[in-house]
């Protein structure tokens, strides 16, 4: 036994913790982290745009998320 204990290694540094979708542990070089970032920009404002609305598209839930191939009692087949 000794008398002094060996300190407990420090914790490495945490690359990329800037970087959204960027892995902790492997540095990057600058082109990847620009790349990174200007695709987390690109993804914050793909999320914030309003998306237009259907015109002339089925009146109600979309038929093929229910299985339902149906207008004005019709059923329709593809």
């Amino acid at each position: 036994m000794t008398d002094h204990p060996t300190p407990d290694a420090p914790p490495s540094p945490a690359y990329n913790a800037d970087v959204p979708h960027a892995t902790p542990d492997k540095p990057l070089s600058e082109a990847a982290r620009r790349a990174l970032l200007e695709a987390a920009e690109r993804r914050a404002a793909a999320d914030d745009a309003p998306l237009e609305t259907e015109h002339g598209g089925p009146r109600g839930p979309e038929p093929t998320r229910y299985g339902d191939w149906e207008k004005k009692g019709l059923a329709v087949d593809f």
